[in-house]
């Protein structure tokens, strides 16, 4: 169980920190008012060096994707309560990230970026890229929250399991007060009054 939860808590963490990577472009684009045709232009820029990055990454990428949800999956088989509440949850947060990546985010890089016209930094930004920029920056945002809920939702997992056990004796309590003898009693201590100043 911990082996499973630990692959999952990694793969979402480096897919949460690639996606961080894009803040270069996204921040511009998202998060400065007002966004100039200069933001555009370098988080234009941006994407089309991604464009161009060896397509080993992208094998990289997809298997790292591949093992997260595979291990997901496997640990939603196992039927327990937990699982297929925290499980079931990350299922939903995975699915939506890999869809929105799949059908939104990497087709609008490879159509649109992949060869920009040549510009100066004081022209405008052409009208057709602008909502794609914006666009690809939005789904960035949403695809970073619902990993984020990922990984909050295998903390939460974690926590209920850990109070679920603190209600069941451990094997050493269990070891030490032995099959028939009863446990021991606390050691009170005397009362003793304290004299008054």
């Amino acid at each position: 169980m911990g082996v499973r939860a630990g692959i999952v808590v990694c793969t979402t963490s480096f897919l949460l920190g690639s996606l961080f990577t894009h803040w270069i472009a996204d921040s511009l684009t998202l998060w400065k008012s007002p966004v100039t045709d200069e933001h555009l232009w370098t988080a234009a820029l941006y994407y089309s060096i991604l464009t161009k990055a060896p397509i080993e990454l992208l094998y990289v990428l997809f298997a790292i994707v591949a093992l997260g949800g595979i291990t997901i999956f496997w640990s939603f088989r196992d039927g327990e309560a937990g699982n297929l509440m925290f499980d079931g949850g990350s299922i939903v947060l995975y699915g939506t990230t890999v869809m929105m990546y799949l059908y939104s985010v990497i087709p609008s890089v490879v159509a649109k970026f992949s060869s920009l016209p040549h510009y100066r930094i004081d022209e405008p930004f052409p009208r057709l890229l602008r909502s794609s920029t914006l666009e690809l920056a939005s789904n960035h945002l949403i695809c970073s929250v619902a990993l984020t809920g990922i990984l909050i939702l295998q903390a939460g997992r974690w926590w209920a399991e850990l109070s679920d056990g603190d209600d069941e004796p451990t094997y050493f309590q269990e070891k030490s007060e032995g099959p028939g003898t009863p446990a021991e009693e606390p050691i009170s201590q005397p009362h003793v009054p304290i004299p008054p100043l």
